[in-house]
């Protein structure tokens, strides 16, 4: 059993050894981001189904007599002989990594193989390495998590491998020829050794997400770093002047090989590698922008082929391209490039996508500021431009001291952060939105808020008509936000507010609803109609909002109020519209 043991030790150091190389495989790395895709799924299978192939190869050759028979590679056995291999690591990892399809397919794969090397005597092997893969899979679904990869902890893959190699032990008691003798001389080797090698192949695995947990750190706090810096060139327009600064700021917070801006049509500024011919002011050269423009989606190119750069000496060979669209009007892209197509991992991509949405944001800024000078109704827009400043700065705080507890959540609330301020922009620009897009702009605010202050709200919408009917943009924004900032004080649990949208023959009633303390009757009468200072504020947003809703529609939907010791209610009507197809 010693002998037996030493050996499995071996096979399990080449499988180790796979492993590693493996976790640095950039197509390996990509998959574990994106193993849910059926593409995926086929590209794990094909990888771990030759993980349990080899496991098979290098196996232990044992004689009915429990000789053991060493042999470089075992291409075959004679009949009654039997193979101490670590084929069920292989097929537990492959199953917890990627699921019970994959599990399962890599089990009747690596079994068929089994059975060829041997004789039909070992087919008890396929559909107990089947089985061993499905449920490997089964603790893989109970271990993901929505919007986040989390992989099973290499303590739990202990527990795990070791159940799944007694299961093999128990196929091979009651179908082989040999089975109580063989399972006394192979078990607690092959037990041992399969489960400690899962631990270790989970740790390795394990690593690499730390150290991608680690870059998105970074990398978001990098982010609001690049957004605090560009903005203010962006805010001027896309331009030679402005998209130079910008392409100069990316390319000294990232590592990039070079970063370029264009408009839709031409070069703006290219700066770093391949600078020689991507020149600005020059049309844009390759095809890779031009594919990026026509359908407002990003773009990924791993080789110099999928650029399409027009220059056959271009350095460059690996690109994301995002569009920047301002109401969804392609206005130009950002282009970020690599001279090492390895370099580019899903850590960038999700990186460049945050930037995208950002920089969006920021162009929209600057054209909305550039509109709101135009624009007739200047009181209706003058009142709807004003944004908080100080939810601005608590939401970049929240951000930042969530960066290094939850990368993933702070890129969240980084990407809410963006859509907030876009519908504050929209708002900027147009009269009236759909409820569908404020209630995008409410959502946004509300889980900014909720993690600042966690389970002391609970929010509930009841929204009973159709999404496309228009609205003033910011009507349920601010009425949730006066519910928050006013009604609860002195309150951490048991807060309520109460959404509700519905229709009411030809008109939209709107209503905000608090369980609070209610509001004195000496101000409840001001309110909507003049400021009315309190400890939280000087209910100028209720002013604006009231102003908007009789400036549009007439004194008829005007901000009605009701409050008592329980609660408060604050209610408008509006004429009902819907948007035009």
């Amino acid at each position: 059993m010693l002998n037996l043991s030493l050996l499995m030790l071996e096979r399990v150091g080449i499988v180790i050894i796979l492993a590693f190389l493996l976790v640095n495989v950039r197509l390996f790395r990509r998959l574990l981001f994106h193993q849910n895709s059926f593409n995926a799924k086929v590209q794990l299978i094909l990888i771990f189904a030759v993980f349990a192939i080899v496991s098979n190869l290098t196996g232990i050759e044992i004689s009915p007599q429990n000789n053991l028979i060493s042999s470089v590679i075992l291409t075959g056995i004679p009949q009654n002989y039997s193979i101490a291999n670590t084929r069920i690591l292989a097929i537990t990892v492959a199953g917890i990594v990627g699921g019970p399809f994959v599990g399962g397919v890599v089990g009747v794969v690596a079994g068929i193989h089994r059975v060829i090397q041997g004789s039909m005597t070992a087919w008890f092997y396929i559909p107990s390495s089947a089985l061993i893969g499905i449920l490997a899979g089964l603790f893989f679904q109970s271990k993901t998590r929505k919007n986040r990869l989390v992989v099973m902890t290499p303590m739990q893959g202990i527990v795990v491998g070791l159940v799944m190699e007694l299961i093999q032990m128990v196929f091979i008691l009651f179908f082989s020829p040999t089975g109580w003798k063989l399972v006394q001389f192979i078990a607690v080797p092959m037990v041992t050794l399969n489960a400690v090698g899962t631990f270790i192949f989970l740790s390795i695995i394990q690593l690499f997400l730390n150290q991608e947990q680690e870059a998105r750190a970074m990398q978001t706090h990098d982010v609001l770093e690049l957004a605090d810096r560009t903005l203010p060139y962006f805010r001027a327009g896309l331009n030679v002047t402005s998209a130079t600064k910008v392409a100069e700021i990316i390319k000294r917070y990232t590592n990039f090989s070079a970063i370029s801006l264009t408009s839709t049509n031409q070069i703006l500024a290219h700066v770093g590698a391949g600078s020689d011919h991507h020149v600005p002011n020059n049309a844009m050269v390759t095809r890779l922008s031009e594919a990026a423009i026509d359908s407002n989606h990003i773009k990924i190119a791993h080789s110099r082929e999928e650029i399409g750069c027009s220059n056959p000496d271009c350095p460059l060979a690996a690109a994301i391209v995002i569009p920047l669209d301002v109401d969804n009007q392609v206005v130009g892209t950002l282009k970020m490039y690599y001279t090492d197509s390895y370099m580019l991992t899903p850590v960038e991509e999700q990186l460049a996508t945050g930037l995208g949405s950002i920089f969006s944001s920021q162009l929209a800024l600057g054209a909305a500021e550039i509109q709101s000078k135009l624009v007739k109704d200047a009181e209706i827009k003058s009142l709807q431009a004003q944004i908080n400043p100080h939810f601005f700065f608590n939401a970049i705080n929240t951000i930042s001291a969530m960066i290094r507890r939850d990368s993933e959540q702070a890129r969240t609330l980084l990407l809410q952060l963006s859509t907030y301020f876009r519908a504050n922009l929209m708002g900027v620009r147009q009269t009236e939105i759909t409820l569908s897009q404020e209630q995008e702009h409410v959502d946004a605010y509300l889980t900014l808020e909720q993690t600042r202050f966690p389970d002391k709200y609970e929010i509930n919408f009841d929204i009973q008509t159709n999404l496309k009917v228009k609205l003033p943009p910011f009507t349920i924004q601010v009425l949730v936000e006066n519910a928050l900032k006013h009604a609860f004080t002195g309150r951490k649990k048991g807060n309520h507010v109460q959404i509700t949208v519905v229709a009411v023959e030809q008109r939209l009633k709107i209503q905000v609803a608090d369980n609070g303390n209610g509001i004195a009757p000496s101000r409840l009468h001001r309110l909507g109609k003049e400021e009315v200072s309190s400890e939280h504020g000087s209910g100028t947003a209720l002013q604006n909002l009231n102003q908007r809703l009789t400036g549009i529609y007439g004194p008829a939907s005007a901000l009605e109020f009701k409050s008592d010791t329980n609660g408060t209610i604050i209610t408008t009507y509006i004429p009902l519209k819907e948007e035009l197809a």
